[in-house]
């Protein structure tokens, strides 16, 4: 009788325990913020670099604080005069900050921009560096240097995964810097790839970033007429933790949420906060 009655304590107790997790927040998430992307430049424009991308496990929250999260935006393509494109804008999850991507350079201003990843140059320009300011690991790459010959081929912006390409001057659209694949909300996506670079071989603006990818912008393609190179896509902040912890006690900035192979996943595709 008394060994029947230690069992069943037992079972009371660890049952209580479980019950007094499945009521608390946890203490750290794993998340992964992506800027948004630069945009193209305008006539034979450069790509703009893509936004950085961050993503760790063990980051420490801390329950009844709350978080701010501000989602980037993709920075505008150059106008069809050969102006550069304009930088995004920065992504925040708490202390994580992924910077912004460089844009691509225009005719009327031969050098990309620094950021997450940078934005590729026309001829004469400095390309744009990546991974500024610096992080570990790198949260992007430098973009691809423009050159001269018959096409005027411009650089590639830089993407999570590898540098933009230089352009050629001879082929035509430099090949983006590849993006970087995260599985944090369960599907494998790719996030943060630059911008194509641009050529005079045809017309054609450049190609939009994908929203909230923090894709780069495309340069324009100008072979005797007005193109505007493309916008960069916005970013996106997502965290996840097991799902045997709590819910967050409030959200805001309506994230999308899902309880998935284990996890509770928050995803935002603008600003907000969460509070454990």
């Amino acid at each position: 009788m008394p060994l029947i009655a230690l069992r069943g304590g037992l079972s009371a107790l660890a049952f209580g325990m479980f019950s007094a997790k499945a009521f608390l927040g946890p203490s750290s998430i794993e998340y992964l913020v992506v800027a948004g992307g630069g945009g193209g430049g305008g006539s034979r424009g450069a790509g703009g670099g893509a936004g950085g991308f961050r993503t760790a496990a063990g980051l420490a929250v801390t329950p009844g604080v709350s978080i701010t999260v501000t989602v980037g935006g993709g920075g505008s393509g150059g106008a069809d005069s050969g102006n550069a494109g304009t930088s995004g804008t920065n992504s925040v999850f708490s202390t994580i900050t992924s910077t912004a991507g460089g844009f691509g350079a225009g005719a009327a201003s031969t050098a990309g921009a620094a950021g997450g990843s940078g934005g590729g140059s026309v001829t004469g320009g400095a390309i744009g560096s990546g991974n500024t300011p610096s992080t570990s690991p790198s949260q992007g790459n430098n973009g691809g240097l423009g050159t001269g010959g018959a096409n005027f081929g411009a650089g590639a912006g830089g993407g999570a995964g590898g540098v933009g390409a230089d352009g050629d001057g001879t082929s035509g659209t430099a090949a983006a810097g590849v993006g970087t694949s995260s599985s944090i909300t369960g599907a494998s996506v790719t996030y943060a790839t630059g911008g194509l670079g641009g050529n005079n071989l045809d017309n054609a603006n450049g190609a939009a970033g994908a929203a909230n990818t923090g894709d780069g912008g495309g340069g324009a393609r100008n072979g005797g007429g007005a193109m505007t190179g493309g916008n960069g896509g916005t970013g996106i902040v997502i965290i996840r933790y097991a799902d045997t912890f709590a819910a967050a006690s409030s959200t805001t900035g309506s994230p999308t949420i899902t309880v998935s192979g284990g996890y509770r996943i928050y995803k935002w595709t603008g600003s907000g906060t969460i509070t454990f």
